[in-house]
């Protein structure tokens, strides 16, 4: 019997997890559980369906859709069939998504028309996806094939061809693409590959002491490598089992928490400051929860010191990652003091170097703060079909340049204290001042633009532009925010407005953010 912890392609582990775990709970959402071995079973059936449309090894298949069983099973069929993943953010707009679809031609994609009220599938109608060929949903979509007629098309393949596909697949394959914004605003896919994958989550699963019969909560959407490879790719690690929840709701999460007897609950700060300040919590049975994971932004020490004395639980972990880094980069260890956890993202996990270097790419002393460079085998493998970009954030010695401010102590352990590339977290979602900006340029009422995040007691951080606005063209701040939630991902959505008489600049010309931070030296004005 293969270990699943050595397997090191995704298909290989699903295989392994399978035989390892077969009746042990794999993914139980609502009426819906699925044992390893069954949930092996409809991954190579959803992998089938794929081959009978047409989807060939290294094909790219993106799944917009919330967390649920459904994912979990597209997922595993589109890696086991030889494809490449793409998740889309369920929050995304038509554009954003097109935009990803067109640049990844990807050749099928699997959606849940009716989320939340978007209809996917009608987002997409004025978008030029020549390579799309399949549109699936899970729910009843026009311009769709539903999703058991779309798996019953699998029944004309022979088994073999469908593990004979999951055989082909090295470690060295790419596993999946993530999408994110950068500095030009225009999203950007970080190359991941299945031994990345496998090993990065073997190391993070035995951090977080994950074992067989746990039961986890995945907030965390599976469309953001938190949710996806810390989640569902870590249960198969550990033989744990994914309970998915679509939408974060504290009353939800609560009730979840109580009813699966929840042991692992990872998520961002605001997850456990919701469940923590809730009126009616006493009311729930929480003593199941042992374990959490956080980071994402800033986290106070309190909160950490009252996991562990209200909900007494055994094990609170912080970490820092980005999608380039496969997720992960550093992680603190089983045993750290509250204030480490808190105060630090940890050390980093093995086989990953982590330094702070000055503007020269020189290294800097423990207590001196500089840019955090990570180098290692969890390091993308590039940003698909784009090596300029690639090039701008790797440099010639393997270092991937994050664009994060941070400082290490002594002991090895990251602090971030701010960022190169303006990005703020909004709700555990990185949201780019410099997308928004370019959205916000586009309205005749704005002149010129500039976006900061700005502290939010629920979000962590939340989004404030900054208008110059047209002289000859009114605007006011309710147009401009419903001008943005027409074009973007909600996260991204400025939450207030501030129209000034000009930007401040340095000598250079640019926009000193800072002090829009600060909120000092501006000249305000009224909006019309």
């Amino acid at each position: 019997m293969v270990d699943p912890l050595a397997a090191r392609t995704i298909p290989a582990l699903l295989a392994a997890a399978a035989t390892a775990w077969p009746d042990i709970e794999a993914v139980a959402d609502g009426d819906v559980r699925l044992t390893f071995a069954e949930l092996a079973q409809a991954a190579e059936g959803f992998a089938a369906a794929l081959v009978a449309h047409g989807v060939a090894p290294g094909d790219r298949v993106a799944i917009w859709a919330p967390n649920g069983w459904r994912w979990v099973v597209a997922a595993m069929g589109t890696v086991t069939a030889g494809a490449v993943l793409v998740p889309l953010n369920t929050r995304l707009k038509g554009p954003e998504a097109g935009y990803i679809l067109r640049r990844t031609s990807a050749v099928a994609l699997i959606t849940d028309d009716g989320f939340l009220g978007n209809h996917y599938v009608g987002m997409l109608a004025g978008e030029d996806l020549p390579a799309l060929s399949t549109v699936v949903s899970m729910s009843p979509a026009a311009g769709a094939t539903g999703w058991d007629d779309f798996r019953a098309a699998g029944t004309s393949v022979p088994i073999d061809v469908v593990r004979d596909r999951a055989t082909a697949v090295t470690p060295a394959d790419l596993s999946d693409i993530f999408f994110t914004s950068g500095t030009t605003g225009a999203p950007k896919g970080a190359m991941l590959t299945h031994d990345q994958t496998t090993r990065l989550y073997g190391s993070w699963s035995e951090l977080a002491q994950l074992r067989a019969g746990d039961r986890y909560l995945v907030v965390n959407p599976f469309s953001h490598t938190f949710g996806y490879k810390a989640g569902i790719i870590a249960c198969l690690l550990r033989g744990a089992t994914m309970v998915p929840q679509q939408v974060f709701d504290v009353d939800t999460t609560l009730d979840l928490i109580s009813r699966e007897r929840i042991t692992v609950a990872p998520g961002p700060p605001t997850l456990y400051s919701s469940i923590l300040d809730h009126p009616k919590r006493s009311a729930y049975d929480l003593s199941s929860l042992r374990v959490a994971v956080t980071g994402a932004t800033t986290v106070p020490v309190v909160l950490i010191e009252r996991l562990y004395s209200e909900l007494a639980l055994g094990l609170v972990l912080t970490a820092y990652g980005l999608t380039e880094t496969c997720g992960t980069a550093t992680m603190c260890r089983p045993g750290d003091d509250p204030l480490t956890v808190a105060t630090t993202s940890g050390r980093a996990v093995d086989g990953v170097e982590v330094r702070v270097v000055d503007v020269a790419g020189a290294p800097l002393p423990a207590g001196e703060p500089g840019e955090v460079v990570v180098r290692g085998y969890n390091v993308l493998r590039g940003y698909f079909e784009d090596p300029v970009a690639t090039a701008e954030a790797i440099d010639g010695d393997g270092w991937l340049h994050t664009g994060d401010i941070g400082v290490l102590d002594e002991g090895g352990n990251l602090r971030i204290t701010d960022r190169l590339k303006d990005m703020f977290i909004a709700g555990g979602f990185n949201a780019y001042p410099a997308e928004i900006e370019q959205v916000l340029a586009r309205h005749p009422g704005v002149a010129e633009v500039a976006v900061v995040g700005v502290p939010d007691e629920r979000l962590g951080e939340v989004g404030r532009a900054f208008v110059v606005p047209r002289t000859a063209a009114p605007v006011e701040e309710a147009e401009l925010i419903a001008y943005c939630r027409d074009k973007l991902a909600n996260y991204k959505v400025p939450r207030s407005v501030v129209f000034v008489e000009s930007l401040p600049r340095n000598a250079s010309g640019k926009v000193t953010k800072q002090v829009l931070r600060d909120g000092g030296h501006l000249s305000t004005r009224p909006s019309a």
